[in-house]
């Protein structure tokens, strides 16, 4: 999944909406990294008020999962398990051959 996530920018795999979404989660996420003022009006061409705010609070939840749930040693139980590499891969050739 990583390696199909990795280069989302340049990927058929996603469609904008994806693309600009994870590019925020990119731009919360790593340090040094901003949500400028250009990058701010691309998401406002794409999403609501409403959209952006859910999405950001989203992000900023799995943030806060990733610092907090380790110290407490919290691990997954499986609820929302992603998928392994293999089956995304084999999803991902299904779409291009569609």
């Amino acid at each position: 999944m990583e390696a199909l996530v990795g280069d989302y920018k340049k990927s058929a795999l996603f469609s904008l909406r994806e693309r600009l979404a994870l590019e925020l989660a990119e731009r919360m996420t790593y340090t040094g990294k901003r949500v400028t003022e250009s990058f701010f009006k691309r998401l406002k061409k794409q999403f609501t008020d409403e959209e952006l705010v859910e999405l950001a609070a989203v992000i900023a939840l799995e943030n806060f999962r990733s610092k907090f749930n380790p110290v407490f040693a919290i691990e997954s139980h499986g609820f929302c398990s992603v998928p392994a590499v293999q089956e995304a891969a084999a999803a991902a050739s299904r779409l291009f051959r569609e």
